[in-house]
């Protein structure tokens, strides 16, 4: 007889896929990589495409090390991985890259079966995992350059890399087999049955995004950290936290990340991020508001309250242009030490934005925001308060807060910029004209909006168009590889209502569409009833072009409102700014 399986009912959604994928990548070398393939966020703030996975691995010499576990949703699928390759009470080490819940969320579990092993990390990690786990363990705690031998030729050797994005993260290289394991570096969130980078065009997307994300906010920890790294051997395979292996385009994908964060890091103005790690939700909103700054060219340095070193801190702080500050638990002494050390070097040419962490013991932001203020600092965004779970409305007001300090610090030196261009050339530049149009999109329960003129068809089949957006604007999170927006294109003799609303400037987390006639499109974007025509498109590439992106879209569906009506057009004096 056949068992009859009843249908789910329509109101129940259908539970994500899990899957799990061992794969040998080098001599006793195993990977067991948790695939995650309809995972859309990346702990809300960040948009994912294309799924993730969370990479762990055994090392088998004469004794077993394993590299990183995995996230706690998991759990019984892992360790029954984990127990089918391996017999766990034969673990010797547990090397722990960094402690973020993603890569660390079941070492508790992985200390159950393998009670005798010894947990490997830096200081700072060991610290944190005392706090997680809450029970007592066997201990290692190694520097920069320190190695275990495993017997057989597996000599690992460890390689610091603090803030990236973790403040207690490394890197482990296995002498051997010249496998870097890497953790959250070099990786991607994008979730796939091949183990490896070979298909480049199709993940380079998320790379980027990822390290726009992530890493762009501590590229000064990345020049750092490849300083070190540039000390080993060469590398035949980077063994990453999420997303593929890279081993067909080692030297491109990691040489990316050292051009990336040279751009980043060129000018002199800087912004410094304080923020305490694993307290409420400070390290995930001060990443966003990292991102935002970065946007905008300026350089973002981020330092962890809880592990500071007082005398790095002053020193950051005194040649910072502008500071950022998460309100820290009233009850962490060394945090509180810190912000007295900041208030002592800061001085009254800095900017300053502060916000709350939710962590249920903050300092009152009003009090920190009071004292900056006495000392003559300038707001750089007025102070975010959180009062509940920051949900994805929040984490836009975090960017856009950063964008705005961001583009308040590099005001003088894009008014430098300008007048350093020939005269000549910035004149005949001004003479290429555009339409005028605006772009709107939504993601998940986000909008926004932009003003462009930037806009030419590029393609015939299918049909196609470019759109030239700038790094610092909001709408740029909301164009990337997938994501569906709508050009709506401005009437010639009836554009000035709609051009001066979204020319003006909107305080972060600002609706942009109050008081605008919409409609939805298919794709969920706003379409704007009063211009001549839209498009429904999706973005299919981006390419960098200095201070803006490239983006590339399909046009998937459209209508013209007024057939016989001519496209508003835009003409500038100069071409060295909008």
């Amino acid at each position: 007889m056949v068992a009859l399986v009843p249908a789910l009912k329509p109101d129940i959604a259908p539970k994500p896929r899990l899957t799990m994928q061992i794969d040998r990548i080098a001599a006793d070398t195993t990977t067991i990589r948790s695939l995650d393939w309809d995972r859309d966020r990346f702990d809300i703030e960040f948009g994912l495409q294309n799924g993730t996975t969370y990479n762990s691995y055994i090392i088998r010499g004469e004794k077993v090390a394993l590299v990183d576990t995995s996230h706690a949703k998991f759990r019984q699928l892992y360790l029954d991985t984990l127990k089918a390759e391996i017999d766990p009470a034969s673990i010797d080490y547990l090397v722990i890259s960094h402690t973020e819940p993603d890569h660390s969320g079941l070492v508790k579990e992985v200390l159950a079966l393998a009670p005798h092993a010894v947990v490997v990390g830096t200081k700072v990690a060991i610290q944190f995992l005392e706090d997680l786990i809450h029970q007592p363990f066997e201990r290692q705690v190694v520097k920069n350059g320190d190695q275990i031998d495993l017997g057989n030729g597996h000599i690992l050797q460890f390689v610091n890399a603090p803030n990236l994005h973790w403040p207690d993260t490394m890197m482990t290289f296995d002498l051997k087999t010249s496998v870097l394991f890497t953790c959250d570096i070099f990786g991607m969130h994008f979730c796939d049955d091949r183990t490896y980078d070979e298909d480049l065009k199709s993940i380079a997307p998320d790379y980027r995004f990822y390290y726009d994300c992530l890493m762009a906010p501590n590229a000064r920890s990345v020049l750092s950290a490849m300083k070190r790294m540039d000390e080993l051997p060469e590398i035949g395979t980077v063994a990453t936290g999420h997303g593929p292996l890279l081993r067909f385009n080692i030297v491109e994908l990691t040489e990316n990340y050292r051009t990336w964060s040279q751009e980043q890091t060129k000018g002199e103005t800087i912004a410094s991020v304080f923020y305490v790690s694993d307290y409420g939700y400070s390290d995930r909103l001060s990443q966003s508001i990292a991102r935002g700054i970065t946007k905008t060219g300026i350089g973002v340095e981020m330092m962890d309250l809880r592990s500071a070193d007082m005398q790095e801190l002053r020193e950051l702080v005194e040649r910072s242009t502008g500071l950022v500050i998460a309100t820290p638990p009233a009850s962490l002494p060394n945090a509180q030490v810190a912000i007295s050390t900041v208030l002592a070097a800061a001085k009254g040419k800095q900017s300053i934005g502060i916000f709350e962490s939710y962590g249920g013991d903050d300092q009152s932001v009003d009090m920190l925001a009071n004292k900056f203020r006495d000392l003559g600092l300038t707001a750089g965004f007025p102070p975010i308060r959180v009062k509940e779970t920051p949900s994805e409305m929040l984490y836009q007001l975090c960017e856009e807060s950063g964008t705005d300090l961001g583009q308040l610090l590099a005001r003088k030196q894009n008014i430098k910029q300008m007048k350093s261009i020939d005269g000549e050339l910035d004149k005949a530049m001004g003479r290429l004209a555009g339409g005028l149009y605006i772009i709107t999109a939504k993601k998940g329960e986000l909008k926004s909006a932009m003003l462009a003129s930037w806009v030419m068809q590029a393609s015939f089949k299918p049909l196609g168009l470019t759109i030239a957006v700038a790094k610092d604007r909001a709408i740029e999170s909301f164009m990337h590889v997938g994501d569906r927006f709508v050009l709506n294109v401005l009437e010639e003799g009836n554009y000035s209502k709609l051009m001066q609303h979204f020319l003006k400037r909107f305080a972060p987390g600002a609706d942009r569409f109050a008081g605008v006639k919409t409609q939805p499109a298919s794709n969920g974007s706003p379409i704007l009833v009063d211009a001549l025509s839209f498009m429904e498109c999706q973005v299919v590439s981006r390419m960098e072009a200095s201070d803006h992106w490239i983006v590339y879209a399909l046009a998937e569906n459209g209508r013209v409102s007024k057939p016989d009506t001519l496209t508003a057009t835009h003409h500038r004096k100069v071409g060295n700014h909008y």
